[in-house]
C-alpha cells in the first residue's frame, strides 16, 4: 500500500541544471547534474557531508556506443511515497518508510535523440537509483554491454568486500577489508560491500534490488584509477560481449542501485531498502510457514541407530524422529535420493526426480512425517527444473513434499536470473517452499515471493568438513557484510565444537572450530527462515543447549544491532512476538555488557547460555530483567552466547 504526491515540472531543453532530492528526514541528499561532456551525474551529501563524489551514469552498447554523454534534461518528475507491507519471513514482519523520489527525463541533444530517465529516491536510511528506457522509435531494443553506473569516493575509504574476481561461481568466499585505492580494475567484488567513510562518518553498503530482466552487478576498480567503484554486469553464456539483451517494447527498467546508509556498520543490519524495493507479492500466500528443519547431509550422514545409515529410508525416519523431538516443522533429504543422482554438481544421464531409488520410499516417508507433524524438503540439480519443471514440481506437490533446495546454479547472467523467478513463481504456484543453493547473492526478492525463503551463496559450515577457512572472524565478519543482502543459509548447528588450534577437517562427523555459545548464537544473529539443524542427531543427543535451539524461531517481528564491531564481535537482539532474543558472537575472548532498553515495559525472565570451560560446554543462568537494567555476557575466544527473555505475567 503506497499513499503517493504526485509534482511533475517540465523543464523543455533546459540546460545542465543540478536536480536534488532529499530523505524525508533532511539528513541524505543526492544530486543529480551533468559533467562537462554532458553526461549524467550524481552525488550523494549525509548530513551535509559529501560521502559520494559526482559520479558519471548511463548505458553502455555494443562497439563503444553509449547513451550517456551529451544528455540534456527535457523534464522532472516529483513525489513523496511511502512503502508499507508486511513480511511473511525475514528480519522484520511489518515495515514502512516513507521516501521522496525525482524523475529525472534525458534525451540526447543531436543524433538519434534517444531517451533515457533515471530515477533516484532517498530514504532516511539511503539512496536508490534505476535507470529506465521507455518506448520510443530510435531504440526499440537493447544489447547492453555494461552500465557506466560508478560510485566515486571523496576519500579513501575503508572497505570489506569479497573479491570473486570472475563469474560464474557459487558466490562463495571471505570477506576481507580493502582499501579503497587498492581496488583494482580486475577485481570483480560482490554485493554488498562495505565501507566505513572516515571519522564520525555514516558507513555505507553497496547493494541493488529488483534484479529482472538483468544479470546481476558487481563492483570493480574505476576505469581511471580514481578513488571509487565502477558497475560490471555478469556477461551471458550465449554472447560472452554482452550483458543484457531485450526488446524495449513498453520500457525497460534496471535493477535499483543502492547505497544503504547507517551510523556504524551495525545498523546496517535493520536495513529494509532491498525488500522495499521489490514488487509487492501477488497471491495467496498463508500457506507458506517459514521453521527450522533437520538435515542428512553435513554430518555425513551417520547414525547410531542405523547399522547401514545412508540415503534410506530408516536413516530419514531417524532424522524424521530427532525434528519431532526437537519440534522441528522439516526435514530436509539431500542429493541422492532419485535414480542417477548422488554426485553433486554432476548431472548424470537419466537423472529424474520423479522416481526415487529403490532404498527411498518416498509416499511412505512423507506420510510418516506427516503423522509425527514434519514436512520433507527435497533437494534436485537445478539443470533438471529447467528442462522439465512443470512434470517435476507437479510430482512433488502430488508427494505432499512442502520445498525443494535447488542446487549448482553457480551463475548470475541474465538468463540464470530470469531462471529464478520462473523457479519462484513455478514453486509457488504448486505451493512449496524454496531454497537456492549454488546461488547469487540476495536482491530482496523474498518479498515478492514469500516462499523462496533462504539462499546459499556464502562461506558456509559446509566448508569445515573440508578446510579451516571458517574461523569465528568469518562467521562474525558475514553478519555485516553478506547478510546485509537478505537470507542467508549457512546451515549452523554444528555440535563437535573443538578450539581452533584442536581442530580438524572431517568429511564424515563434521566438527567446529567455534564454541557451543557461538553455535546457539547463529540462530538469532544470523537471518535465514528455513534455519537448518546442520548436525547428526547423535551429536544432539543428551547434549546442552537442545532447549534453545527448540525454542528459537526462525523468523522474526524485530530486529535490533546492540553492539559490536565488524570481525570481532556482534550482538543482536530479535523478537518473535513478545519474547525477545539475543545472539552475541566473538573472535577474541571479550566481556560485553548490553542495555536492555528495547524490552519495553514490564519484566522479562531472562535465561541465557554461556561458554564454559571447554568448547561444548554451556553455562546457563536465569533471571529477571526490566529495560532498565543491563545484560553481561562472558565470551570465549571463537564463542558466543545466546538469550531468551519472555515476559513475565
Amino acid at each position: 500500500m503506497k499513499a503517493l504526491v504526485f509534482v511533475a515540472a517540465v523543464l523543455g531543453a533546459t540546460p545542465a541544471v543540478a536536480q536534488s532530492v532529499v530523505s524525508p528526514d533532511g539528513r541524505i541528499a543526492v544530486t543529480l547534474g551533468t559533467n562537462a561532456a554532458a553526461q549524467p551525474t550524481y552525488r550523494v551529501a549525509v548530513a551535509g557531508r559529501e560521502v559520494v563524489a559526482p559520479s558519471t551514469l548511463g548505458l553502455e552498447f555494443e562497439r563503444y556506443a553509449k547513451l550517456s554523454n551529451g544528455l540534456k534534461v527535457t523534464g522532472v518528475d516529483r513525489r513523496r511515497g511511502e512503502d508499507r507491507y508486511t513480511l511473511r519471513a525475514g528480519k522484520t514482519s511489518s515495515v514502512a518508510e516513507r521516501y521522496n523520489e525525482i524523475v529525472v527525463h534525458l534525451a540526447e541533444a543531436d543524433g538519434k535523440a534517444r531517451r533515457l530517465d533515471v530515477v533516484i529516491r532517498a530514504y532516511d536510511t539511503g539512496t536508490a537509483l534505476r535507470y529506465v528506457v521507455p518506448t520510443q522509435p530510435n531504440l526499440t531494443s537493447l544489447r547492453i554491454v555494461n552500465e557506466l553506473t560508478q560510485v566515486a569516493f571523496p576519500a579513501d575509504y575503508d572497505c570489506t568486500g569479497l573479491n570473486l574476481g570472475t563469474f560464474g561461481t557459487s558466490h562463495e568466499g571471505e570477506y576481507d577489508p580493502v582499501k579503497a585505492s587498492t581496488i583494482r580494475r580486475h577485481n570483480l567484488y560482490e554485493l554488498p560491500l562495505v565501507c566505513r567513510t572516515g571519522e564520525g562518518g555514516p558507513t555505507l553498503a553497496f547493494a541493488e534490488a529488483d534484479v529482472t530482466g538483468w544479470p546481476t552487478m558487481y563492483l570493480t576498480g574505476t576505469e581511471t584509477g580514481a578513488l571509487g567503484v565502477d558497475t560490471k554486469l555478469s556477461r551471458r553464456i550465449d554472447e560472452p560481449g554482452i550483458a543484457v539483451k531485450a526488446d524495449v517494447g513498453t520500457g525497460i527498467r534496471s535493477p535499483w542501485r543502492i547505497i544503504m546508509v547507517g551510523a556504524n556498520p551495525g545498523t546496517l543490519i535493520e536495513n529494509t531498502l532491498l525488500t522495499s524495493l521489490n514488487p509487492a507479492p501477488k497471491g495467496d500466500f498463508s500457506w507458506v510457514k517459514p521453521g527450522k528443519t533437520a538435515w542428512d547431509w553435513w554430518s555425513g550422514p551417520i547414525l547410531a541407530s542405523v547399522p547401514k545409515a545412508g540415503t534410506n529410508d530408516a536413516t530419514t525416519r531417524g532424522y524424521i524422529d530427532f525434528a519431532q523431538s526437537m519440534t522441528l516443522p522439516y526435514m530436509m533429504i539431500d542429493d541422492g535420493w532419485y535414480v542417477n543422482s548422488g554426485d553433486g554438481g554432476t548431472l548424470n544421464p537419466g537423472a529424474d526426480p520423479t522416481r526415487p531409488i529403490a532404498a527411498v520410499n518416498l509416499p511412505a516417508l512423507v506420510d510418516y512425517g506427516r503423522k509425527r507433524g514434519v514436512g520433507l524438503i527435497v533437494w534436485i540439480h537445478w539443470k533438471l527444473l529447467d528442462t522439465d519443471m512443470e512434470r517435476i514440481l507437479a510430482q512433488v506437490e502430488a508427494w505432499g513434499i512442502k520445498g525443494i533446495k535447488v542446487d549448482f546454479m553457480d551463475r548470475d547472467d541474465q538468463e540464470m536470473i530470469a531462471y529464478y523467478h520462473r523457479l519462484a513463481e513455478a514453486t509457488a504456484r504448486h505451493h512449496l517452499l524454496l531454497d537456492l543453493h549454488g546461488a547469487t547473492h540476495p536482491w530482496g526478492m523474498t518479498r515478492t515471493w514469500p516462499n523462496f525463503l533462504t539462499q546459499e551463496g556464502v562461506l558456509g559450515a559446509e566448508y569445515n568438513k573440508w578446510t579451516r577457512r571458517i574461523t569465528a572472524r568469518h562467521n562474525v565478519t558475514l553478519a555485516y557484510t553478506r547478510m546485509l543482502g537478505g537470507p542467508m543459509d549457512y546451515t549452523p548447528g554444528g555440535y563437535r565444537n573443538r578450539t581452533p588450534a584442536t581442530f580438524a577437517p572431517h568429511p564424515v562427523g563434521p566438527e567446529v572450530q567455534t564454541t557451543r555459545g557461538q553455535t546457539l548464537a547463529m540462530y538469532v544473529v544470523y537471518e535465514s527462515p528455513l534455519g537448518a539443524i546442520a548436525d547428526s542427531p547423535d551429536a544432539y543427543r543428551g547434549q546442552p543447549g537442545l532447549d534453545f535451539l527448540a525454542a528459537v524461531p526462525a523468523t522474526w517481528d524485530e530486529t535490533r544491532f546492540l553492539s559490536g564491531e565488524l570481525g570481532e564481535h556482534i550482538a543482536v537482539a530479535r523478537r518473535r512476538g513478545k519474547t525477545w532474543y539475543v545472539g552475541a558472537m566473538t573472535d577474541a575472548a571479550r566481556t560485553i555488557t548490553l542495555p536492555l532498553g528495547f524490552l519495553g515495559t514490564g519484566r522479562y525472565r531472562t535465561r541465557t547460555w554461556t561458554d564454559g570451560a571447554t568448547p561444548t560446554d554451556l553455562v546457563t543462568a536465569t533471571r529477571t530483567v526490566t529495560a532498565r537494567d543491563t545484560l553481561t555476557l562472558t565470551l570465549a575466544a571463537s564463542g558466543g552466547a545466546a538469550a531468551m527473555m519472555e515476559p513475565v505475567r
